[in-house]
């Protein structure tokens, strides 16, 4: 860490320079030790403006301040700072999560192609007799899914009652 404290129109003290120290210390939990801290302080009319840059990992954050109170400006720009900080943080984060779910994606469609034409899965399931209104009683019972087979009491064939995508009716396939 290193804090570069500048005062242009006045004259920056060691309490000020202490001060700043202490605050920056925050930021420690960002960036670790390895960033660059340049505050300078100037003083118009009857305000006093703090304004804070801080450069690590090649991002910069700035915050600039004017109050009555120095402390109270040097207070206002390290939440800035911290916000801008956390803000960024998170963009990266999201960012890196989405390139990554991106890669995973890529990488299971290439583990998809390398499989074809063939039957990876097979359910096995047991076909009772019932009518439509009962398959379809059946299948709401299970909300997780999306189908049920069934012989159809009425024409003695296979059927299979499905929810449509609006999943407040359905659908029924019927052989010929």
């Amino acid at each position: 860490m290193n804090i570069k404290i500048t005062g242009k129109d006045l004259k920056a003290t060691d309490a000020i320079k202490e001060y700043v120290e202490k605050k920056v210390e925050k930021l420690v939990k960002y960036f670790g030790e390895e960033f660059e801290v340049n505050c300078t302080i100037k003083c118009e009319r009857n305000e006093q403006i703090a304004e804070l840059l801080v450069v690590a990992n090649k991002d910069t954050y700035k915050a600039v301040t004017a109050h009555k109170d120095l402390y109270a400006a040097i207070d206002k720009d390290i939440d800035i700072l911290e916000g801008q900080i956390r803000k960024v943080k998170t963009k990266k984060d999201r960012m890196n999560k989405e390139d990554s779910l991106k890669q995973k994606e890529l990488l299971n469609s290439e583990e998809k192609h390398e499989i074809e034409n063939e039957v990876i899965k097979t359910l096995y399931y047991e076909a009772k007799p019932m009518s439509v209104e009962d398959a379809i009683l059946k299948l709401q019972e299970k909300p997780q899914d999306i189908f049920y087979t069934f012989i159809n009491i009425d024409t003695s064939k296979v059927n299979v009652v499905f929810k449509l995508k609006n999943s407040k009716n359905f659908g029924i396939v019927e052989p010929e």
